[in-house]
């Protein structure tokens, strides 16, 4: 966050003048310089490749069941953030000099915030999904359909946009020197309004689906730990508990690494400055807050081990291009692929052309 009005120090460029309302604060913020870029810039590489793939990926796959709805529009909201990060990548490492201009500014800051809410939201969608299908699943198969997971999606487009509009009117840009800033917040005046708003916004985007997700898998763990009656060992394992596992792990990964530090540090961070609270620990803060921005990127790099590890279709799709063999969606056991011995003569017989020709077109 660019909170910089003037630069006084000749002598250090690094450390910058930051008036904190009534009192003033001197920052030291050299790190950033270095960090940013080159985080944003892994951030950039790694989610660009991943999320194009899946998103080719996905196209592929039709039709869609609704994890594949909610896993599309993860990855479109990932990908439209990261093609955002060059220009933030030369914002840094220029020493903050902004030179696209206000509408630019305005845009670039909306859409880290719109892919860190959708993206919540859309992890969301996708526990709550999976819940169903564990904790109810008759009422899952009949009652949700793709098109119902298409609405919820353009739904948490429309909340999040609409949430987002007043964080278009608050960004602004500022000169220092000769150096345009690019505020992630606002001007200084406005700022204890705009720590408002992020509150509010925070508690309905962020707030609300964590508890939900929470609950989520409370209930699902429940589940998943409580044996079924008639079922074998084998059974209990099943597909569908591992992939369960598998989507609560990554889920959890991405909340630990990216959402609640930097939710936690950006609380603390506003209050610290609203409160005018010691210039030390202003500093700590600022410090640590500057750490978990690009950590709140991480997701967009996080997302794709989800569709590989808790989607079936998008991984064996992935794994028939990577190998170049044509691969059914519905996965095969190993016994079904080895003939049986106990078979007839003529069936073994089949088999064994049937595999012969596989092998000869592959």
């Amino acid at each position: 966050m660019e909170t910089v009005i003037s630069s006084k120090d000749t002598y250090n460029q690094s450390a910058v003048f930051i008036p904190v309302f009534n009192s003033s604060c001197r920052f030291d913020e050299e790190f950033k310089y270095i960090l940013l870029p080159v985080s944003y810039s892994l951030v950039f590489v790694v989610g660009f490749v991943l999320n194009a793939a899946a998103l080719w990926m996905f196209l592929k796959m039709r039709p869609w069941n609704p994890s594949t709805v909610y896993m599309f529009h993860l990855a479109l909201s990932d990908f439209l953030y990261v093609i955002s990060l060059p220009t933030l990548i030369y914002y840094y490492a220029n020493r903050s000099h902004w030179p696209f201009g206000l509408a630019a500014c305005k845009i670039v800051r909306f859409l880290f915030y719109a892919n860190l809410y959708c993206s919540i939201l859309f992890l969301t969608c996708i526990s709550v999904h999976r819940y169903l299908g564990i904790c109810h699943p008759i009422k899952a198969l009949t009652l949700i359909k793709s098109r119902h997971a298409h609405l919820v999606c353009c739904t948490v487009w429309v909340v999040v946009t609409v949430c987002l509009v007043p964080n278009l009117i608050f960004v602004t840009t500022s000169r220092r020197d000769n150096d345009t800033l690019c505020h992630d917040t606002t001007s200084q005046g406005a700022f204890e309004e705009y720590v408002n708003y992020s509150s509010v916004v925070m508690v309905l985007l962020f707030g609300i689906p964590f508890m939900v997700i929470v609950v989520c898998y409370c209930l699902m763990a429940r589940t998943l730990c409580r044996p079924r009656q008639g079922l074998s060992g084998r059974q209990q394992g099943g597909a569908s508990r591992q992939k369960s596992i598998k989507l609560i792990i990554i889920v959890l990964v991405v909340f630990a690494v990216s959402f609640v530090p930097f939710h936690i540090t950006r609380t603390l961070y506003y209050t610290s400055r609203v409160l005018n609270l010691d210039c030390n620990f202003l500093n700590i803060v600022n410090f640590t807050y500057k750490i978990t921005r690009p950590l709140a990127s991480v997701n967009s790099c996080i997302d794709p081990i989800l569709y590989f590890l808790a989607g079936d279709h998008y991984r064996s799709k992935l794994m028939s291009v990577l190998t170049g063999r044509r691969q059914m969606l519905s996965s095969q056991s190993p016994e079904q692929a080895q003939p049986n011995s106990n078979c007839s003569i003529g069936l073994v017989q089949k088999n064994s052309t049937h595999k012969a020709s596989e092998n000869a077109q592959s």
